[in-house]
């Protein structure tokens, strides 16, 4: 039936009358789904086994502390001062489990108290959740992503320095390191570390815990493939990898001595992957390393001569302008797959975006090093456990690719914000049993009922 435009509109006489009295309204309705996955995890007594010895003389237990700080990055929160929106908020306060939030100058001591033993215990939460979604998901070889991403800091920043931001060079910096888990679209492991740091000569640490996690807390006979940029192209790093039989694919410099511009130049015949990439399989020595590594040149068309220092003048051809790169690899695959796989990589750059723009992960909430660090850890931990629950609620499966992307459909958290987190919502008690009321959008019912069911059928 077709209404009258009579009846599709409504005459407003006025501005309305504001007021602050009522109590049992929520702007986090979301959030109590949250908290039922939280229940389903257990992850209240990891944080009880795992911080609770560390923790002791407070008026807030650790317990309260990082489901407070979980919830304020979940719920868009990005400074610590935020928490001052979430007062009363009657579902927040169920999250954590407390009747009064506590002060910003409490969190900020709070923060204040880690030192590396605290860090190592807040960081063990995430190996478990990781662990448990590994064993989950049944994969037996999972693809590994290494890289670092610049957060930039104040001047007087403990821990923070001058380094590599090509943005912004003056400014002292962090420089975080993660890997990120390819398939479950998951951070394994993250590790702050100074701005001046070099992505691969600091690197052999990380990847030595990495792979004691791996090993500790998965099932046995996983099969890793890391993925990594040219600046982990270092002898120390594939002797490590050889030594735990980890697969590899990692990008080539083009430095003089390994002959590359020579073969490039010398190449007649280039084998089509598609109408803009071209590549031909080959071998590199390296003599001060002994060894000899199986590589594969790519070259990409582009329309426009690449930047200044970008990439090397090898020459001018007079068919187009291209782009080069190199990769060395151990992985039984095609040229053609090598070039899709090492593709894949942008998925990480993804993540951190994510963590960026929508978990805080680039904010520096105090001057202290260790502070900031378990701040990026929680920031991890609330992006994982965020995937986490839309792998067990609304996200969808997706074949397997080439690319060894997520086998789940996840939302942005500023869209799952939108149609679910931060939802509108009142607490009533109908014949005494406290119910939230969302409201009666057909969407928002249907999104709630589902996403509810999930959890009710997974307990």
């Amino acid at each position: 039936m077709r209404l009258r435009r009579a009846d599709l509109s409504a005459r407003v006489n006025g501005k309305l009358v504001l007021r602050y009295q009522a109590t049992g309204l929520t702007s986090f309705a979301g959030l109590e789904l949250m908290r039922q996955y939280f229940v389903r995890l257990g992850l209240r007594s990891w944080i009880r086994e795992r911080l609770g010895p560390l923790f002791k003389g407070t008026d807030f237990s650790p317990v309260a502390m990082v489901m407070l700080l979980l919830g304020l990055m979940i719920g868009g929160g990005r400074r610590v001062h935020h928490v001052n929106f979430m007062r009363d908020d009657p579902v927040v306060g169920r999250l954590c489990g407390l009747t009064r939030l506590p002060s910003t100058r409490t969190i900020g001591r709070w923060l204040a108290r880690f030192d590396l033993r605290r860090l190592d215990a807040l960081r063990s939460m995430n190996d478990r959740l990781f662990a448990d979604i590994l064993q989950g998901s049944g994969l037996r070889i999972l693809t590994v992503d290494i890289d670092g991403s610049v957060v930039s800091t104040g001047l007087q920043v403990q821990g923070a320095a001058r380094g590599y931001n090509p943005h912004r060079r003056k400014v002292p910096s962090y420089y975080p390191i993660t890997a990120y888990a390819a398939e479950l679209g998951q951070i394994i492991r993250v590790e702050n570390r100074p701005g001046n740091i070099h992505d691969g000569k600091s690197s052999i640490d990380f990847l030595t815990h990495l792979f004691d996690q791996l090993r500790n807390e998965s099932q046995s006979g996983l099969r890793l493939q890391l993925r990594m940029d040219s600046a982990f192209f270092r002898e120390d790093v594939l002797d490590l990898l050889d030594s735990e039989s980890a697969g590899f694919a990692v990008k080539i410099p083009f430095w003089n001595h390994l002959g590359l511009k020579e073969q490039v130049a010398a190449r007649q015949r280039w084998y089509a992957i598609d109408g803009e990439v071209s590549c031909f399989e080959t071998t590199v020595s390296i003599a001060p390393w002994a060894r000899t590594v199986a590589a594969v040149v790519y070259r990409k068309r582009v329309n426009h001569r690449t930047r200044k220092n970008y990439q090397l003048d090898l020459f001018d051809p007079n068919d187009g302008h291209y782009e080069y790169s190199a990769i060395a690899t151990n992985l039984s695959l095609s040229a053609a797959a090598l070039w899709y796989f090492m593709c894949g990589r942008g998925a990480h750059e993804q993540a951190y975006g994510e963590l960026k723009n929508g978990f805080a992960f680039d904010c520096v909430p105090s001057m202290q090093h260790h502070a900031n660090s378990a701040w990026q850890i929680l920031s991890v931990l609330a992006f994982n456990l965020s995937r986490a629950f839309q792998a067990a609620t609304t996200a969808s499966r997706r074949a397997a690719n080439g690319k060894g992307t997520t086998h789940y459909r996840f939302e942005h958290i500023r869209t799952l914000r939108f149609k679910l987190l931060n939802r509108a919502g009142l607490i009533t008690r109908p014949k005494g049993r406290a119910t939230l009321d969302v409201g009666s959008a057909p969407d928002v019912a249907t999104l709630f009922r589902f996403a509810s069911q999930k959890l009710d059928m997974a307990a």
